[in-house]
């Protein structure tokens, strides 16, 4: 193979990679995204699921359903979700900070789950 051709092949292949990367990035999760996080309580003690994943500047909407009546309190943001038995309550806020959030049943300070706010 002539040493033009391999410099064509290794300059297109530059390219090629250049290109996917620069769309593997855009298409990233990036923050600025409107979330949705269903969650169920359980007995003051489990929420299913227990990790809401989050990047900084989403919108993020928690609706939560408990079996028993209540506090969930979502921590760094100091939302209070007061909960009915088998009915949902739901707060939308903007994940400005960055944070693994404690989620815990305030009466009992018992922790439930997380919520991850990444950059």
């Amino acid at each position: 193979m002539s040493r033009t051709r391999v410099l064509v092949v290794g300059a297109v292949l530059v390219i090629f990679f250049v290109a996917g990367g620069i769309l593997i990035y855009v298409n990233g999760h990036q923050g600025g995204q409107n979330l949705t996080f269903n969650v169920t309580v359980t007995g003051a003690t489990t929420m299913k699921p227990d990790t809401l994943p989050a990047h900084q500047n989403d919108t993020v909407t928690v609706n939560i359903t408990s079996d028993t009546d209540g506090e969930v309190h979502l921590h760094e943001y100091d939302i209070a979700f007061d909960t009915r038995a088998g009915q949902m309550v739901s707060h939308t806020f903007k994940a400005d900070k960055t944070c693994s959030c404690d989620i815990e049943w305030e009466s009992t300070g018992h922790p439930l789950g997380t919520l991850v706010v990444s950059p």
